[in-house]
């Protein structure tokens, strides 16, 4: 049976845990901290825009699907929400996120679930995070089926777009890695999101040198 492009980049962020985990808590050198503030200002402009698109998160329930070492489900838990599921598939990931957990003194208002959605079950929550997965999906028509049975409110969630430079080298890269990337443009999200039975479908393209998208989808 042949492994889902999915399962290859779990594989893939399991290897790559520890220095991906270093991007959001500025462990690295000066120089790098520069390449990530100017070349990869995107995460740090998407991490800002869930949570404006959210809203207020006093007594409610977030899952964070493909959560990855686990900065957003702090953020959440700092900013109210009475729980925070995390989901992914890449045990290393999940490693970190239990001590950033830990040290974040969160344990007890949060959760943490190894494997793939939507092949795992997700029960109903008020708001799903959903960043960077996409890029690694081979069919997002499904996941997005499955995305929108559980949640009530809004699920922000990121798309890869395409560049005429950026798109190529980014998958030959990935390609070296065994790890497929996929790419999306504005009319491709927006006719998935409605098949998927979402009713609103906010699109904005993150400035920066990936000019990705964050989409906030409501059901």
């Amino acid at each position: 049976m042949q492994a889902k492009p999915e399962s290859d980049a779990a594989v893939f962020f399991d290897r790559f845990a520890d220095r991906f985990d270093t991007l959001y808590d500025g462990q690295r050198n000066g120089f790098m901290r520069w390449i990530d503030r100017h070349l990869r200002s995107d995460m740090f402009v998407r991490f800002a825009w869930t949570f404006e698109r959210m809203g207020p998160l006093e007594g409610k329930r977030v899952v964070d699907i493909g959560c990855g070492s686990g900065p957003y489900i702090v953020e959440a838990v700092r900013r109210g929400a009475a729980h925070v599921t995390g989901v992914d598939p890449a045990p290393g990931m999940l490693k970190l996120a239990r001590e950033r957990l830990r040290t974040a003194g969160v344990q007890d208002r949060t959760s943490l679930v190894e494997g793939l959605f939507p092949d795992i079950a997700v029960e109903p929550h008020d708001h799903a995070i959903v960043m960077g997965v996409f890029d690694y999906l081979n069919d997002p028509g499904v996941f997005l089926r499955s995305l929108c049975t559980c949640v009530r409110a809004s699920a922000p969630v990121s798309f890869p777009s395409r560049h005429w430079f950026r798109t190529p080298v980014r998958r030959a890269r990935y390609r070296l890695r065994n790890c497929p990337v996929f790419f999306f443009d504005p009319q491709r999200i927006e006719v998935l999101a409605r098949e998927a039975g979402f009713r609103t479908i906010e699109i904005r393209e993150i400035p920066g040198a990936g000019m990705d998208y964050h989409v906030c989808l409501r059901p």
